[in-house]
């Protein structure tokens, strides 16, 4: 079979650029050069492996986990079942964090993942700013395994911790950064999200809150004097985060910003950053 024939078999079953985009990443190309070679001849192997990946599309598989990578922030992530698929929205935090860190901080920092799923958050902030140290936590030692690959594919210092949050974290930190789970239990999602990302790092309660609440009723004991607590959010969570902030803080200034959709989105909490 030719590249033309299996991308026309492709378009019969799911959308034509998933299929370009399937098929260039099976035989390592540009989507946009498939066209110049269409012609060309594909082994067995490949046309075996593109038939089960377009079957699993089909089927209602993300696109992200059929491939098993995901460009973030300018680097490839690996990326399955185990771990959350990263959106635009935690780059966004990402982006705004680096800005602070940069801003408040003239010295290497301390800085903790919690809840970290493929290691996304941390490995970037490694590899963007000035760091003493990187801590990855997740409860799922399922979802660490992705995160030690990770690890190892980016030549990272991060320690991988396997925790519920702080239980047996023992330092403290100038920047504590989360994409917690914030979706309420009985909240509606998309099919596809619901039946393939893994439902711990999703659902957080019957208001989405719980994370939140536990990371903030414990985190004084970890941050130090100046300190920076990163946060993405549900769009309509923001002022009842502020509430449980200022429960537990003091002397504490909070930041919501929106994302490019204009939808809060991330929460930011300073100590000491003037």
């Amino acid at each position: 079979m030719t590249i033309e024939d299996l991308l026309f078999f492709a378009k019969q079953h799911i959308h034509s650029d998933h299929a370009k985009i399937l098929l260039a990443e099976l035989l390592n190309c540009n989507p946009l050069e498939l066209l110049n070679h269409l012609q060309e001849e594909v082994s067995e192997q490949q046309i075996e492996l593109f038939q089960r990946e377009v079957k699993a599309l089909k089927e209602n598989k993300p696109l992200q986990y059929v491939i098993g990578h995901i460009n973030f922030y300018g680097n490839e992530f690996l990326i399955d079942e185990r771990v959350l698929i990263p959106r635009f929205e935690t780059e966004e935090l990402v982006e705004n964090t680096i800005k602070y860190i940069n801003k408040y901080f003239t010295e290497p920092v301390d800085i903790i993942d919690l809840g970290c799923g493929s290691g996304i958050i941390g490995l970037t902030l490694e590899k963007k700013v000035s760091t003493k140290s990187v801590d990855l936590i997740d409860i799922s030692s399922d979802a660490l395994k992705v995160t030690k690959q990770n690890c190892e594919k980016l030549s990272s210092k991060a320690n991988i911790i396997e925790s519920d949050m702080f239980a047996k974290i023992d330092k403290k930190y100038d920047v504590i950064i989360s994409n917690p789970p914030y979706i309420k239990t009985e909240e509606e999602i998309e099919d596809i999200v619901k039946n393939n990302e893994p439902h711990i790092a999703l659902y957080a309660g019957v208001d989405g809150l719980d994370c939140y609440r536990k990371i903030l009723r414990e985190v004084k004991d970890y941050m130090k004097e100046k300190c920076i607590i990163a946060f993405e959010i549900g769009m309509t969570q923001a002022e009842d985060i502020k509430k449980i902030a200022n429960q537990y803080l003091d002397n504490i200034t909070i930041e919501v910003k929106k994302d490019l959709s204009e939808k809060d989105r991330m929460l930011f909490i300073f100590k000491n950053c003037e």
